[in-house]
Parts: C-alpha cells; sequence; structure tokens
C-alpha cells in the first residue's frame, strides 16, 4: 500500500508529466507555424514520450493501491521569440522536472517508501538523457546563429525523430 504523502506527491508529478506533454504540444504547434516541420515532429515525439512518463507514474500508484487525482493543467505558452529561445524553454523545463524528480527520490528515501524509490531511479536516468537532448540543439542553435540554411538542416536532421521505429 502507497503512503498518503508519496501518493500525494506522485499525483502531482503525473500532471507535471502532462503539463510537459501539453507544453510541448504548444511547442510542436508553434515550429508548425514557423514552417519548421522538424522540430514539430520532434516536439510531437516528446508529447508521447510524456505522456508515457505520466502512465508509468499512474500505473505506480494504482498497482500499489492508491488513487490517482488528475488535476487541471496550467495553459501552456503559445509564443517564443525564436526556435532558440523555444529550445532553451524546453531545456530549462526538462531541468525543473529533473529537480521534481530528485525531490521525489528524497521523499521516497524518508518515507522508507523503496519501490517509489526504484520506479523512480528509471525517470533519474531519464532525465539525464531528457536534459542531454535539449541541451544539444540549444548549443546547435547558438552555434548557428542567423544561419537559414543551418537551421533547415537542424529542423531535417530534428525530424528524424521517431521515424527509425516506423
Amino acid at each position: 500500500m502507497i503512503g498518503k504523502t508519496m501518493e500525494k506527491a506522485l499525483n502531482e508529478q503525473i500532471r507535471e508529466e502532462l503539463g510537459s506533454a501539453y507544453l510541448y504540444l504548444a511547442m510542436a504547434a508553434y515550429f508548425h507555424s514557423q514552417g519548421l516541420p522538424g522540430m514539430a515532429r520532434w516536439m510531437e515525439v516528446q508529447v508521447q514520450e510524456e505522456f508515457g512518463h505520466a502512465l508509468r507514474i499512474y500505473n505506480h500508484v494504482v498497482e500499489r493501491g492508491g488513487r490517482v487525482k488528475l488535476e487541471a493543467l496550467p495553459e501552456p505558452k503559445f509564443e517564443w521569440a525564436s526556435p532558440l529561445e523555444a529550445w532553451r524553454a524546453a531545456y530549462d523545463h526538462e531541468r525543473y522536472i529533473s529537480g521534481r524528480i530528485h525531490k521525489l527520490v528524497e521523499l521516497a528515501r524518508q518515507e522508507r517508501d523503496y519501490p517509489a524509490e526504484v520506479m523512480l531511479q528509471w525517470f533519474v536516468s531519464e532525465q539525464v538523457e531528457e536534459e542531454d537532448q535539449t541541451r544539444r540543439v540549444v548549443e546547435m542553435l547558438e552555434r548557428l546563429g542567423e544561419s537559414g540554411r543551418g537551421l533547415l538542416w537542424l529542423d531535417k536532421e530534428l525530424g528524424k525523430r521517431g521515424k527509425e521505429e516506423e
């Protein structure tokens, strides 16, 4: 049986993961509006990953006899000044989520909730990857500067994400 403190914290994290999906869907729409279908596709794949993260936590709560309570999501940002600004926001968001995961691990240790701690270790590793991916795109965009050709090349490269599974 999951404790009430951990149940509440994991329900909050489900909201955060769904909020991440909502934010990345808004970013995908922004990239489509900017004629960057590859970046939009990358974000659309990310939306699915974030839904998967929410479901992973959801299933953990359910399997441990807890109750999932879905909370309202805030409206995500709609517009960014540039693709670089959007990617910086994605990177900052991933760092924010990493911090939340680390606090959940601390709570699991405090509560001696070993099943939650084990489940959360997957997220600790996943966040290293999430931060790395978004940071690398930010760095590439910073190097490209105002190069239209470079932006189009990067857009094409990012659009390959997820196609290897098709």
